[in-house]
């Protein structure tokens, strides 16, 4: 079996890219596995700081980690938005197989200075543990909104410079790097999301050596998504779809049969709902429409 850094590499060639599911229960990550099996391709499960801590922190690294030995399947885990060395220093040590530090709000030098100690922990305890770096705030809540986030512009003048991405990465020395190119956590309520900026995912592609995340993908068209990964995005990450699939599939299981008090039963539509965006989504990254 590859590792991710080189399932990534591979996909990326391909104008392809590796889904990335956000779960913070067991059914979550089981949906988000069958999915990937049925499809035969690489997938990766994210546990933001919220999702760890209701999971567990190591618990959600070593269940990622049966799940691959088990059935020798490339399923990752991957400690999504780290606000903090510690934590990222909590996820190294849990041998998360990626994690990201999340200082998208901080300015670029001090985002720039953390984020090299996160590269520099990672690197010392030879956990194996990529980095991800962001540059550029996109929102942080994964959540249906009637419109944009306070303090996210989609606008050309607030998406992520190529030159600054070029510096980032090279003092850095991340493993990813998650641009702002006109995508929001979350999604709005209509369902669709506005464009990607395409041509900026190019630039930004052209001047860092590292493949590109493209974060809070829920609620982009399967065309600009298709279109991204083909311009040298190498992750794709989903979340809100996931957790909107999941309540409404709970909502109609536990109304359709009241009296039913077995979760291994009522939780089952929940599985299928999850497993069921976690293909589509995997269909579009991985050309297999």
């Amino acid at each position: 079996m590859q590792s991710l850094q080189e399932y990534v590499s591979e996909a990326r060639s391909k104008g392809q890219a590796i889904g990335h599911f956000n779960a913070c229960t067991v059914e979550m990550v089981w949906g988000i596995f069958r999915a990937a099996q049925k499809l035969s391709v690489p997938v990766i499960v994210g546990f933001s700081e919220g999702e760890r801590d209701f999971f567990g922190v190591r618990q959600a690294a070593l269940f990622v980690r049966s799940l691959r030995e088990q059935y020798t399947y490339p399923i990752f885990s991957n400690a999504d938005h780290t606000y903090s060395l510690q934590r990222v220093k909590e996820a190294v040590d849990a041998l998360y197989d990626a994690v990201i530090f999340d200082g998208a709000e901080l300015s670029f030098d001090e985002n720039l200075k953390i984020t090299k100690q996160c590269v520099e922990y990672a690197r010392a305890h030879q956990s194996g543990t990529l980095v991800e770096g962001e540059l550029g705030f996109i929102g942080k809540s994964s959540s249906v909104r009637a419109e944009l986030p306070a303090g996210v512009h989609i606008s050309e003048a607030y998406l992520t410079k190529p030159e600054e991405a070029a510096r980032f990465v090279k003092e850095t020395g991340v493993d990813f790097l998650a641009p702002a190119v006109g995508n929001v956590h979350g999604m709005l309520a209509n369902g669709h999301d506005p464009s990607l900026h395409i041509a900026r995912v190019k630039a930004i592609r052209d001047a860092v050596a590292v493949p590109l995340v493209l974060h809070g993908a829920s609620g982009n068209s399967a065309e600009d998504i298709a279109v991204a990964c083909q311009a040298g995005v190498g992750i794709v990450h989903i979340s809100t779809e996931l957790r909107v699939a999941y309540r409404r599939a709970l909502q109609v299981s536990l109304q359709s049969d009241p009296d039913q008090v077995a979760p291994y039963k009522y939780l089952k539509p929940v599985v299928a709902a999850v497993e069921k965006i976690v293909e589509e989504k995997l269909a579009i990254v991985n050309k297999k429409l």
